[in-house]
């Protein structure tokens, strides 16, 4: 892989090795995927035009980390593009109308997305830009968002692959280093969305914002109330899923984006923590969150990395200064709870995705209740049922969330939590706790207490719940006696 243009080489052989290493662990990268970049390059030189891999693709190259999506762009217009890909391509649309120059195909398992040179301007009132075509790969390379995804490998006719990098892309990855092409006042003004990428990438790529960056972002932060609340969700949950959330996170905060987009967390360096062990409850937080991740098996669970980070936010409106200096922050879980159904609504989350995280901060503090394990079975059987499905999470929240650093107290902590989890275990392989429902179903009420079906059905019902809670397992003739008793005593 060869660039045609100079890209800044540096004087330390240090870095001249780490540059011609990750070239060619680029060009080997590409090669796995040769199968789908060679016949595309020689259909599209057959018609006379240009095809480059672009964007993150490049950058994920030359990262060795390559995914099976693939982004092009070409001299060729987007009807042109059809027409080349037509019988090549397994499954053949185009992406939000040719209007916008973007053609996806699919082939085996890679996807591409050929768009055409673009050279657009926008409004800057919305991010939604003017399209119009381009005539040059630098004019498009140009209005990408940050140089290290700017950068271009050209698909020759014969499979070979051009490395071109205008913009300095590489000098950027390999410094680590998140700037704009252009200045980053213009980049941002035309779409504002860019800042909130830029502390995405942060997170994803463990990249640092160059100070032109940083100063353009804390200036500008309020323009990202241009964006729809969708793209702004969606960019959360790539940050807060990626490899570095909580530089993220500080980026967000340190330039004013998350006062706007996710003012709780920023609203938390207000408090210090009951246990004085954190600089305040929003250090604690990123310590959870932490935490939580070291427990994920497999792939990011945004569930609980949202709950580690929200489930103390209720403390700012709970707070109260004791006597003697000390600090409380009663039922914060109640109100953190109420305030992440408030914000995920306006983040426009699905329902049951904010429910699970509602519900994992309202739990989160009901194990402080254990001590040293006076729960009775019954409010261990609660426990497990309040935590249905989401046990598994709740188990590593609480256990995230012992940021002590008493290494006394924290192996006391863990070792009473492990009691618990020994209770649940025994407990769900004596009783099948996981399906807990009351001793007699609604038609076995019915018949049992004569009740056409109705809201005393249910009163019932639940009640046989409780009392299952409360005892565990009864027979059908202690449930019924149970029940009859429970009866009598509503008619009295």
């Amino acid at each position: 892989m060869v660039s045609p243009k100079s890209v800044s080489p540096k004087t330390e052989d240090a870095a001249l090795d780490r540059r011609t290493r990750l070239l060619a662990g680029a060009q080997s990268t590409l090669g796995h995927v040769s199968d789908v970049l060679t016949p595309l390059g020689e259909l599209f030189a057959a018609r006379g035009h240009a095809l480059y891999l672009v964007g993150g693709s490049v950058r994920d190259a030359v990262l060795g980390r390559l995914g099976t999506d693939l982004d092009f762009t070409t001299d060729a217009r987007p009807e042109a593009v059809q027409e080349i890909l037509r019988g090549w391509a397994d499954h053949l649309w185009d992406t939000g109308g040719l209007a916008f120059g973007t053609v996806s195909a699919a082939k085996g398992d890679q996807q591409v997305e050929i768009t055409t040179f673009r050279a657009d301007s926008y409004d800057r009132v919305s991010r939604n830009p003017k399209v119009t075509f381009g005539d040059t790969l630098e004019g498009d390379l140009v209005r990408r968002d940050f140089t290290v995804n700017a950068m271009a490998v050209r698909i020759g006719a014969d499979g070979a692959l051009t490395f071109v990098d205008p913009l300095g892309g590489l000098d950027a990855l390999l410094e680590g280093v998140l700037d704009t092409p252009a200045a980053p006042q213009d980049s941002f003004n035309d779409d504002p969305l860019r800042m909130l990428r830029a502390a995405r990438f942060v997170s994803q790529l463990g990249f640092e914002l160059a100070p032109r960056v940083r100063a353009a972002i804390t200036e500008m932060a309020g323009e990202i109330e241009r964006i729809t609340a969708e793209r702004v969700r969606t960019e959360l949950d790539k940050l807060i899923g990626g490899a570095h959330p909580i530089d993220g996170i500080n980026i967000m905060c340190e330039t004013g984006l998350a006062q706007l987009v996710l003012p709780e967390v920023p609203a938390m360096k207000l408090e210090i923590d009951e246990h004085h062990q954190h600089k305040d409850v929003y250090w604690h937080s990123l310590t959870v969150l932490e935490q939580a991740i070291d427990q994920e098996e497999g792939d990011p669970d945004l569930v609980l990395r949202w709950a580690a980070l929200l489930h103390d936010i209720g403390k700012p409106d709970t707070k109260r200064n004791e006597a003697g200096g000390g600090v409380s922050f009663h039922h914060h879980e109640v109100v953190g709870a109420k305030m992440v159904r408030k914000r995920f609504r306006a983040l426009k989350y699905p329902k049951q995705f904010t429910e699970d995280v509602a519900r994992l901060v309202f739990l989160h503090l009901r194990f402080h209740g254990y001590g040293k394990g006076q729960w009775t079975d019954s409010a261990v059987r609660r426990y497990v049922t309040d935590g249905g499905e989401l046990l598994p999470r709740l188990h590593k929240l609480v256990r995230a969330d012992c940021t002590t650093r008493n290494k006394r107290r924290a192996a006391a902590l863990r070792a009473t939590y492990d009691d618990l989890e020994v209770r649940i275990a025994r407990l769900q392989e004596q009783e099948d706790l996981d399906r807990v429902r009351p001793d007699l179903d609604g038609n076995a009420i019915m018949e049992l207490l004569g009740l056409p079906p109705g809201p005393e059905v249910g009163k019932a019902w639940r009640y046989l719940k409780e009392l299952r809670l409360d005892r565990g397992p009864m027979t059908h003739e202690e449930a019924e006696d149970a029940l009859r008793e429970w009866w009598r005593a509503q008619q009295a």
